[in-house]
């Protein structure tokens, strides 16, 4: 479908100046000029403005980002890692800003006993970078299993936690081939909002609703007990 600028400004609710700034800046293509005075801008546009605004708004990607990531928009998903950058970086829950240290470095600085350590490695509930690439993230996971261990408790949450995130994230590798497949122009940001939504959003949405779920129904029934005893 073809629209006037005025319609594209209606649709997108970005302003003029706006979606001009992004065409001369690269991350639109130009309209089609039908008169001098007269241009045309497709579905395309739309799609890539709702994308612009998402990555914006919901990632805090700059405009630079997304003009680097959008140079690859017309390769696959599963190809193309600069479209992928900005949720890989996310998904990898290690800050861009935190400090690494060789496995020696992190032993030494954190405290750390090997035999825990080769433990975890084993069971995966530590997933280094790197078999020499350690963070402090994995130290505040130690340091949690260390109090497990102080009181005689078993880590087999943590354990289960592993066997279950290997299952959801073969899942949302599968989900993620299919919104390859699904791949157009004209469906460019609707696809990319249901990766990030579903991975940023609707997991940790329904994953706390269920654990929150669970804890009232036992709260209710410590309740309730504690009421038929009287």
């Amino acid at each position: 479908m073809d629209y006037k600028i005025s319609e594209l400004v209606a649709l997108t609710h970005v302003p003029k100046s706006t979606i001009l700034y992004y065409i001369k800046e690269g991350l639109l293509p130009e309209a089609i000029k039908l008169k001098s005075n007269v241009h045309c801008y497709s579905n395309e546009h739309v799609e890539l403005i709702k994308y612009i605004k998402y990555m914006q708004q919901e990632m805090g990607s700059s405009i630079e980002e997304i003009k680097g990531i959008l140079q690859h928009k017309n390769q696959s998903m599963a190809s193309s890692f600069s479209m992928l950058a900005p949720l890989m970086e996310t998904l990898s829950a290690i800050p861009p800003t935190a400090k690494h240290y060789t496995k020696k470095e992190f032993i030494h600085y954190f405290d750390v006993n090997l035999v825990l350590l080769e433990q975890l490695l084993r069971d995966e509930i530590l997933v280094p970078t790197g078999s020499d690439d350690f963070t402090d993230k994995e130290a505040s996971i130690i340091r949690l299993i260390e109090d497990y261990i102080e009181i005689g408790l078993e880590y087999t949450l943590l354990q289960e936690y592993v066997s279950q995130a290997k299952i959801l994230a073969n899942l949302e590798c599968q989900l993620q081939q299919q919104l390859c497949k699904r791949r157009t122009d004209e469906t460019f940001s609707t696809l990319w909002k249901i990766m990030f939504e579903t991975l940023f959003n609707a997991k940790s949405y329904l994953f706390s609703r269920y654990t929150h779920k669970g804890l009232i129904k036992v709260l209710q029934d410590e309740i309730k007990l504690k009421k038929e005893v009287v």
